[in-house]
């Protein structure tokens, strides 16, 4: 009944109806032939009149362009859902998106009506039209319209991997010949797509790269010197890498391209080049340990030498990268056969430069990763035996509990570790450095998210130490188990989080600034773990807005008196965490209440004013008969 009125609508003289029409016929072709579930439902009887109404549409040269648009769209998801019954009608059909490829209007949709079909799991004959489409879209690349870039590299990539036995090398060296400018910082999206494509290139026709590979590599090289390579994209880079050294390609041996990556490190000295980004030794360690992985016969080589050279004692600059580098192949590799790797490590932790301290204990933590068995119980150990160097040990474990936590294999090997890990931190919650604290607060969290039913009780438990310092590092790890993402955590952690944030009444400033740390962090991460808790909390919130004299002290500095106020960074968490409310949990506050604690924070410190003029010109935004009325109640000297 559907499908004739929807197909008379198609005709409409009115373009909007007609627009809206194709719309359903599009959404009507999913649903009586869905690509991902099987069906019985026998659609064959209504392919044609589909197929025929739509087509009608699509060779009309007098229609909107809105409904061009929307037939190219609607003809593609018509062959991409049922183009294996619609074979003879191909040969029509094809030539026509490429007239609407070449046509400056429409070639946006039909690059995304022929992306559907060439994504297709039906594997729709494309050969007729291919040899055309790759120039095409080589040329789109070049044009100065991001939109067209996006999806024609989206649609170079669908084509390589689905229908490489099609494509001819020399045809597509010439599109990939217009990708290396695409290699930019600016714009990461676009970068990362064309690093998705060359992979693919590499991988299905590793051919097309001869030639052009070394404008390519030049310009990943540039990308992978940049600071904003993080993330998604480096992810891209590093599988671009490996299938460059799977290729095999004359110039693209894991020596040679193992030389290339270490260049940046050794030419800003040698050659007066500029100074890499601290980012940039992370990325380039990454791409060496991703191309190591792809020939791991040379894992205990390469790491052999690195650690030879960091004994040489070379320059901070050298000894950062060989450290980090060391680090990420030891991740993926069992490194304990190097005897002296460990202590090699260590002796880093000495030296000069916080850089390379730091690249210490990033890989002191990432080589355990690799085996955790052999150099868990050494830093563990060290953190013990050597106070002086517990802050980088710390973050050594931290790193093994972030990395092996991300993944249920990581989880399995680090469970059995974890109740000496626990009783080792536990130590260490009241040592007298705070950034020490505040590393093993981090792990206690990441540890608690590996086994919550056990866990979470003991940091409970903790909550009733007499000692300050333990009731702030427990405050502080529970903050770590809250994420935006659901977690197997949440039930537990909605029946307990308010006994830790009633530590807002604690005795001691330090454990009221955690708790409102905490809070801050529920609201935006998780308003409903404490929606229901807001009643209690928000006075005692409201409590840590004022000035407090007794923590206000004063300090002779010669013969000058310093006004010191112990409590400003109470309230700059206390008014951070009101800021957050009003973006999450509004609809529970009484908001002329409210309104009158902002208004206290204008006459308050400058760092707390500057929170108070962001929450008076969201509130004017959210709720401006409050704010009016309060105006007239009370104005700020």
């Amino acid at each position: 009944l559907l499908v004739p009125l929807v197909v008379n609508a198609v005709f409409d003289p009115f373009y909007k109806i007609a627009t809206e029409a194709l719309l359903v016929l599009q959404q009507l072709v999913k649903v009586i032939r869905p690509l991902d579930m099987q069906t019985a439902f026998d659609f064959t009887p209504y392919v044609s009149q589909l197929y025929t109404s739509t087509l009608q549409k699509l060779r009309s040269p007098e229609v909107d362009q809105e409904v061009k648009e929307r037939a190219i769209a609607c003809m593609g998801q018509i062959i991409a859902n049922m183009g294996d019954v619609l074979q003879p009608e191909l040969v029509t059909c094809l030539p026509l998106f490429m007239e609407r490829l070449r046509n400056e209007v429409t070639r946006l949709s039909s690059v995304k009506a022929l992306t559907m079909i060439a994504a297709s799991p039906l594997r729709v004959n494309l050969s007729p039209i291919i040899a055309e489409v790759i120039p095409v879209l080589g040329s789109f690349l070049r044009k100065n319209q991001r939109a067209l870039k996006l999806n024609s590299l989206t649609l170079l990539d669908t084509l390589v991997t689905h229908y490489s036995q099609f494509l001819d090398p020399m045809l597509l060296r010439g599109a990939v010949a217009e990708v290396p400018p695409l290699l930019s910082e600016s714009d990461l999206h676009v970068a990362q797509l064309s690093l998705v494509l060359l992979t693919s290139v590499a991988r299905q026709q590793p051919e097309a790269l001869v030639g052009v590979h070394e404008q390519i590599l030049q310009e990943v090289m540039t990308l992978v010197r940049s600071p904003l390579l993080q993330g998604t994209a480096l992810n891209c880079t590093l599988k671009l890498f490996q299938a460059l050294v799977q290729a095999q390609l004359p110039g693209l041996s894991y020596r040679h391209l193992l030389a290339m990556l270490m260049n940046p490190v050794y030419n800003q000295q040698q050659h007066g080049g500029s100074p890499l980004h601290k980012q940039a030794y992370h990325s380039l360690a990454k791409c060496i340990a991703a191309l190591t992985l792809q020939v791991p016969n040379e894992a205990l080589t390469v790491a052999g030498e690195f650690l030879r050279e960091i004994q040489n004692r070379r320059n901070d600059s050298h000894l950062m990268f060989y450290l980090l580098t060391i680090g990420e192949i030891g991740r993926h590799f069992n490194l304990h056969t190097i005897d002296t790797l460990a202590q090699t490590i260590l002796n880093c932790f000495s030296a000069s430069s916080e850089d390379v301290k730091g690249a210490a204990s990033h890989a002191l933590g990432a080589i355990a990763v690799g085996n955790l068995n052999h150099y868990l119980p050494f830093i563990l150990n060290e953190i013990e035996a050597q106070p002086k160097r517990q802050y980088l040990l710390l973050h050594s474990l931290k790193e093994v509990i972030s990395s092996l936590s991300t993944s249920k294999a990581g989880l399995e090997q680090l469970l059995p570790s974890v109740p000496s890990i626990w009783t080792q931190l536990f130590k260490h919650c009241e040592c007298s450095e705070e950034g020490s604290r505040n590393v093993v607060a981090e792990c206690l969290g990441k540890l608690v998210l590996v086994n919550p039913e056990e866990l979470l009780p003991r940091l409970q438990m903790a909550l009733r130490s007499e000692s300050a310092l333990m009731r702030t590092a427990v405050v502080s790890a529970i903050k770590f188990t809250i994420s935006d993402q659901p977690q197997p955590i949440d039930p537990l952690l909605r029946q307990c989080i308010g006994q830790f944030l009633f530590a807002l009444q604690d005795p001691e400033p330090s454990v009221r600034r955690v708790a409102l740390v905490a809070f801050n962090s529920a609201v935006h991460n998780k308003p409903s773990l404490v929606r229901d808790l807001l009643p209690e909390l928000l006075p005692q919130l409201y409590s840590e807005t004022k000035v407090k004299k007794e923590l206000i002290r004063e300090v002779e500095m010669g013969p000058f008196k310093h006004t010191v106020d112990d409590g400003l960074d109470i309230r700059k968490a206390a008014f951070e965490c009101m800021y957050t409310l009003l973006e999450q949990g509004l609809d529970r506050v009484d908001i002329m209440q409210f309104l009158e604690h902002v208004q206290a924070g204008l006459r308050d410190h400058y760092d707390i004013k500057m929170l108070t003029y962001l929450m008076t010109a969201r509130l004017a935004a959210l709720c401006p008969n409050a704010v009016l009325q309060s105006m007239y109640c009370d104005a700020p000297c």
